[in-house]
């Protein structure tokens, strides 16, 4: 089993994100279910939602401690809430940025990890660029996709498309596209998302 939790604040798409990495995880042949956590759903408080994936029934309700999968849609929270508790040191980590893991002040925390389970994705300036607002979600799922080879993009893509008909689903999709590459050029989350717009 896969587990995934997802931090972000009301209002950035973070619920969303979960239930369509679930819908991912079935039009991959999958098992999976997504829940939010219970709390203050106001605009801008802090956020969590889960999704678990797996080859074969899910029973377990509960929510996630222990993630395999940590992905920080919005970096105001890396200091502000306890987000890496429970993490695997073997376990993955996204994080919405546009810096690198040194300006972000986590990069000697995270250097016991393996550096190609973290990855720094410029997801909310590819929102902007495809869906003309910050919205980090869908480019974050593309970079699940690439990060940990738990689905593979047209999964995430078709998840999109089932949710956003039309060119909605088809701009998500581009944003997907866009935060898969990302992660395929930058896999050790070492350049920042400024390089990475430099590069392009």
């Amino acid at each position: 089993m896969v587990t995934v939790r997802i931090h972000g604040r009301g209002g950035q798409g973070v619920v969303t994100a979960a239930e369509l990495l679930s819908t991912a995880a079935f039009t991959a042949g999958k098992q999976a279910q997504a829940f939010p956590s219970f709390g203050s759903e106001r605009m801008g408080a802090p956020v969590m939602a889960f999704c678990r994936i797996d080859t074969r029934m899910i029973r377990t309700r509960e929510a996630v401690t222990h993630p395999d999968v940590l992905i920080v849609q919005d970096p105001t929270l890396l200091h502000q809430v306890e987000l890496f508790a429970g993490l695997s040191g073997e376990g993955y980590v996204l994080i919405n940025s546009t810096f690198s893991l040194d300006e972000l002040g986590i990069g000697e925390f995270l250097k016991s990890m393996p550096s190609d389970h973290v990855s720094v994705v410029p997801a909310s300036d590819i929102g902007i660029k495809h869906l003309r607002r910050p919205i980090a979600n869908t480019p974050m799922l593309g970079a699940f996709a690439a990060l940990t080879g738990v689905i593979d993009l047209a999964a995430v893509q078709s998840a999109m498309r089932q949710k956003f008909p039309g060119s909605l689903g088809e701009a998500n999709a581009a944003a997907a596209k866009d935060g898969y590459d990302h992660v395929v050029t930058h896999p050790a989350g070492e350049r920042s998302g400024k390089d990475h717009a430099r590069a392009n």
